[in-house]
């Protein structure tokens, strides 16, 4: 459940980061529904590549009476979606919409509309194997042109109902170019980019240092006193960065002395 929960809102993000402009830029997309998943976050870079979690990844429900995962469920329908842009200017972009029913897709379709005008069709689709692992995963993302006829909106609407859902074009073929040829079959498809993409975490020892010198010494002094030493782990790859006591020892050192500069 969780792996397709977080395998749509991967994907969701991989498209709409892809989307941004600038070097450096990124974007969130963090889904709080009140189910029992609890909250679903994204973090994707300018290229699409991306990193997520999910807050209790342990969760199992009954499937859905046409015996698909129920994940609107599990995501919950009470909540919200939230998207972060940031695009390295003064403040981030920041926009947050009603969840429509929490299989991501249609929430993702809604947000588009709501908070930038746009319309928007959003298929995603993660096919889990028997074994648990994940046998393909992807979807797409179609918005509509200023000044569309609705002829063009006909013809997509058209397309997409005729295609099926996204985990069933994958498990035949997963190539996403014959996907989205297969979605636009009314349309003269011309592919202009094509990205790679991969789950790429950004966490460093550097980062979780600059994080426990911004605890300052005192907090540190405590973890000192209770552990000895400090194992963080990385929420989004599960990698442990371990600090040794002297190691403590000397950020706390380092804070000591720059705080006496001042």
């Amino acid at each position: 459940m969780a792996t397709a929960a977080r395998g749509r809102t991967l994907a969701a993000a991989s498209m709409m980061g892809n989307a941004l402009k600038g070097v450096g830029a990124s974007l969130t997309l963090q889904i709080k529904g009140g189910g029992p998943l609890g909250t679903i976050l994204a973090v994707s870079d300018s290229d699409g590549n991306v990193r997520g979690y999910v807050t209790n990844p342990m969760v199992d429900m009954p499937l859905r009476a046409d015996g698909k995962l129920d994940v609107g469920a599990a995501v919950g329908a009470g909540g919200t979606m939230t998207v972060i842009k940031d695009l390295h200017m003064k403040d981030p972009y920041v926009g947050t919409v009603n969840l429509l029913g929490g299989e991501i897709a249609e929430d993702v379709a809604n947000y588009f509309v709501e908070s930038e005008q746009i319309p928007t069709a959003c298929a995603l689709g993660v096919l889990v194997d028997r074994d648990q692992s994940v046998r393909a995963a992807g979807g797409y993302l179609i918005e509509l042109m200023p000044g569309a006829t609705e002829e063009t909106i006909a013809k997509v609407e058209g397309g997409i109902l005729a295609a099926g859902n996204v985990s069933g074009i994958l498990d035949k073929n997963p190539d996403p170019e014959e996907m989205l040829r297969m979605v636009l079959s009314d349309f003269e498809v011309k592919i202009l980019e094509k990205q790679m993409v991969e789950y790429r975490c950004t966490c460093s020892r550097e980062r979780v240092e600059r994080a426990l010198i911004s605890l300052g010494a005192q907090e540190l002094e405590s973890i000192l006193k209770e552990q000895g030493e400090c194992r963080l782990t990385c929420q989004f790859c599960d990698k442990i960065h371990a600090f040794s006591g002297e190691e403590l020892k000397a950020l706390i050192e380092e804070i000591q002395a720059n705080e006496k500069k001042l």
